[in-house]
């Protein structure tokens, strides 16, 4: 069954920018587009890279290590949509984000 976790503030995660923390045993990124944030999962499925620690452009997360890119609104790889990763719904509660695991 789904629960709600606590994660950060959403001024620990200004826009442009992501940020990945361990919840209930998974590594997710949080992701912050236009002051709206997004999670999905951070280790990249090719070699494990943070994807976290990649470019973020727009709603596209770019691998650091690889280069695959990610659509951090839906964890879709563009123009390949059988790849993807799972994203997870998000909710802020005050100045809190919480997630969904």
């Amino acid at each position: 069954m789904s629960q709600r976790h606590s994660v950060t503030t959403v001024a620990s995660i200004p826009p442009g920018t992501g940020k990945a923390f361990t919840i209930a045993g998974r590594r997710i990124g949080f992701f912050n587009v236009a002051g709206k944030i997004h999670a999905i999962d951070d280790t990249c499925p090719h070699a494990g890279a943070p994807l976290s620690e990649g470019r973020l452009t727009g709603c596209v997360v770019t691998c650091p290590w690889h280069a695959i890119e990610f659509d951090v609104t839906n964890g879709r790889v563009p123009g390949q949509p059988e790849e993807s990763q799972s994203v997870y719904p998000i909710f802020i509660n005050g100045d809190q984000i919480e997630v969904e695991v």
